[in-house]
């Protein structure tokens, strides 16, 4: 059966090493048929959550940005692919920005099975605990949310040290096997 995946592409830097694995979890996913947009977030303009609460009773953000768009394909995405590159132990700020602004529609986001990217120069996976550990908390307000797997690209500080890789291949293999 197909699926609808929508891929979230944290890098700040267009083709690094997260991103070049969201392309090959893609590339994977496509091949099995299945529909795949691909969101490159530093394209787009997503505004820090300000903590009013207008979004409270509406379930509508008072800001108005690009992040309306991404909350309405995340509601409508049968899988959801988060992908960060690692930053003194922890997701970049994209990223969190983005978590952050779902807040006016979390609830709408249930029953959604989720695969974690994550691209660090340190070449361990404990390094990258707290990343995880962030994406799971996320998920944990998202009712019936699956966690069907988390690729650890290590080893990667240069554009392009991912490449070579074994993380590669299994971004490739987990968008195949959605």
């Amino acid at each position: 059966m197909s699926k609808t995946v929508l891929i979230l592409s944290a890098s700040p830097r267009k083709g690094g090493n997260s991103d070049t694995l969201c392309d090959q979890f893609r590339d994977g996913a496509m091949e099995a048929n299945h529909r795949v947009d691909k969101v490159f977030l530093a394209e787009k303009e997503i505004n820090y959550c300000r903590g009013c609460y207008a979004c409270k009773g509406s379930g509508k953000c008072a800001q108005e940005d690009d992040m309306a768009h991404i909350l309405d394909s995340m509601i409508k995405a049968d899988v959801i692919v988060m992908a960060t590159p690692v930053y003194f132990y922890t997701m970049c700020a994209q990223m969190k920005t983005l978590i952050d602004r779902t807040v006016a529609r979390y609830r709408e986001i249930p029953g959604k099975e989720f695969y974690f990217i994550l691209a660090a120069a340190d070449s361990s996976k404990p390094a990258m605990a707290r990343t995880i550990e962030g994406f799971r908390a996320f998920t944990s307000l998202l009712r019936g949310a699956k966690e069907k797997g988390v690729v650890y690209g290590t080893g990667a500080w240069e554009i392009g040290d991912i490449k070579t890789s074994r993380a590669m291949k299994e971004a490739y293999e987990m968008g195949q096997a959605v």
